[in-house]
């Protein structure tokens, strides 16, 4: 009969043994291939280990051993990443020095670890707080230094007023310091910055190179946050005797105005600026140019916030229009992005309609999509001019059950979509989209309800005229009053029947290239156009391609083109005393001087 299994002691026993025949150490000269295993180092802030600490390491340990038996040199070490704010905070607290704090801690970690059974090489232990180890992190500073690459900066950061210690982005949950709960403050500090930035397009290009999954190449390219756009300048004005909204011309004189300065702002979408009826700046931006403290934050999270914003009292001029426009603080523009100033285009951007919306400012469209048939009959045919047209579509819902009016084409032109039509001269929108009912469906009693403010460009072959054609459709929302429905000439309704269809069906039932869009802007009382398509109202680039019209526009108004990203250099050091001392020697009249390399390591003073 077996006996109980007693771990304690067998456990105990083998581990010894393990220890002392070295079976998990690398070795430094062997033929054998290599295989590097590592996890993240732990930091021993606390008594002992919690059930995440293991995790990692059993996973890597299981695949460690099964290299060892394949054959292979295993390299898996361990270390303690023992600097750090909680081990400082905690001495402060108990009255001890961090240095006693860490070895207790790491002392109970290793002893806990090697319970366990996991087969680091415990040879090549490390530990980031031993002068050993640290003149090399020194050393690796000093270069960066010497090459321009470590600088010291002023700088807006997030400050927890507890901790009295700046926090990283992730250490901010919901404005309040993840550790203490305080709530965090923007305050400008002089901070050791590492410029990876000046790396980030590599980063970005090299993401080509490696062998990760989509899924991971995707969140490191939104972690570096590659932007093309430019950078364009807004003069702002702080007078009250501002111009009509509508009399400057652009480059033009204001008058009376007092001008201040310029907000630079960048945009990935220059395209648009026509079409711009606001500034958007963080509350850091405008604090700097105004002086007051309009009491916001930005969230993190900003994107799933409600927008806030305060009018500052200034108005800029839209270099493209000549415009006055309002500027606003508000929560949801970072001073960490671009610069931390933002043109408000609520007709393309949804988090600037929301904004717009709220506070009752313009929204102008000035990017209608463009779409063109690629399959089947609609297919422009080559060679055969196109004839431009300017036409409806009539949306017409019946309220007593909420369904559609549509046609389907009969024959060999067998189509499905909504009443449209060719607006004749002189007629209004509304009297074509009310008259092509008429005519195509025999219902007469209709209801306007309303125009759509967005319009749409069609380019196909024209079936039945036998014509190429580019269409600009503007859509016109209509309701029956009642039923009542005259005859429909023989011609027309030997074309087509009269179909009515629940909203819902429409997604299956539409065969037009623009189906798509149209079921969008029936399933959405406010559509929000955020792509490219041909400019309206854009001045003399009106009718261009939007991507295309860029540079011209970026040219007309005095922009500079410019590649902005997410990516911020980092902030090199965030501990007041328990860290790696920086070795450098502050010099009255040399500034700020490197400490030579033969007297690394530079240690942290003794805590008396």
């Amino acid at each position: 009969m077996m006996k109980n299994y007693d771990h304690k002691k067998i456990e105990k026993k083998w581990q010894k043994e393990w220890d002392k025949n070295k079976i998990y150490q690398a070795k430094d000269s062997t033929k054998k291939p290599k295989f590097y295993s590592l996890i993240e180092f732990p930091y021993p802030s606390g008594d002992g280990l919690h059930v995440g600490h293991p995790r990692p390491y059993i996973g890597m340990d299981v695949i460690s051993r099964k290299k060892r038996m394949e054959g292979f040199n295993v390299l898996y070490p361990i270390g303690w990443d023992a600097f750090g704010l909680p081990t400082e905070n905690y001495a402060i607290k108990t009255g001890l020095d961090p240095r006693v704090v860490t070895k207790r801690n790491s002392d109970n970690f290793r002893r806990q670890i090697k319970s366990i059974g996991i087969s680091f090489d415990w040879s090549r232990e490390v530990n980031t707080t031993d002068p050993k180890y640290y003149k090399w992190t020194q050393w690796i500073f000093l270069q960066f230094f010497k090459k321009g690459l470590a600088y010291k900066k002023k700088m807006l950061i997030n400050w927890c007023p507890k901790d009295k210690i700046g926090l990283a982005n992730e250490e901010v949950v919901g404005g309040m310091c993840e550790r203490c709960g305080a709530a965090v403050e923007k305050r400008e500090k002089e901070q050791w910055m590492l410029a990876i930035t000046k790396y980030a397009d590599r980063l970005d290009k090299d993401l080509d190179t490696v062998d990760y999954s989509l899924q991971i190449k995707l969140a490191q390219r939104n972690w570096i946050g590659k932007s093309e756009g430019a950078e364009i300048e807004f003069e702002y004005f702080a007078s009250s005797d501002f111009p009509s909204l509508r009399t400057a011309k652009p480059n033009s004189s204001l008058g009376k105005t007092e001008r201040s300065s310029v907000i630079k702002v960048f945009t990935t979408r220059p395209d648009t600026i026509f079409g711009a009826t606001f500034l958007a700046l963080s509350p850091e931006v405008a604090k700097k140019i105004t002086g007051k403290d309009y009491g916001i934050k930005v969230d993190a999270d900003r994107e799933n916030k409600e927008k806030i914003g305060i009018d500052t009292g200034l108005k800029a001029k839209n270099p493209a229009n000549g415009e006055m426009i309002p500027v606003f603080a508000v929560n949801y523009v970072s001073v960490d992005y671009g610069t931390g100033a933002i043109m408000g285009v609520p007709a393309h951007d949804e988090r600037d309609f929301e904004f717009a919306k709220k506070y009752n400012l313009p929204i102008n469209q000035v990017v209608e999509p463009a779409f063109t048939s690629d399959v089947g009959e609609g297919v422009l045919k080559p060679g055969m001019p196109i004839v431009k047209r300017n036409a409806v579509c009539a949306i017409v819902r019946n309220p007593k059950d909420d369904t559609y009016l549509c046609i389907s084409w009969k024959g060999e032109h067998h189509m499905h979509g909504l009443v449209t039509g060719g607006i004749d001269n002189g007629e209004s929108v509304v009297d074509t989209a009310k008259r092509e009912a008429h005519e195509e469906t025999g219902y007469k009693n209709l209801k306007y309800i309303k125009t759509s403010p967005i319009a749409i460009n069609t380019f196909f072959y024209h079936r039945v005229k036998q014509q190429n054609r580019a269409a600009h459709f503007q859509f016109v929302f209509l309701e029956l009053e009642n039923e009542e429905v005259d005859k429909v000439d023989e011609k027309e309704s030997s074309l087509h029947e009269v179909v009515w269809k629940k909203r819902s069906e429409l997604k299956d039932f539409f065969t037009v290239f623009e189906g798509k869009f149209l079921v969008e802007l029936l399933n959405h009382d406010d559509y929000i156009y955020t792509s490219t398509g041909l400019l309206s109202n854009s001045g003399k680039f009106s009718g261009m391609d939007s991507e295309q019209a860029k540079k011209e526009i970026i040219k007309f108004i005095g922009g500079k083109e410019k590649t902005t990203f997410k990516l911020r250099d980092w902030i090199f050091s965030r501990q007041r005393y328990w860290g790696e001392p920086i070795p450098v020697v502050h010099c009255d009249k040399c500034g700020v001087v490197a400490l030579p390399e033969k007297d690394l390591p530079l240690e942290l003073p003794k805590l008396t």
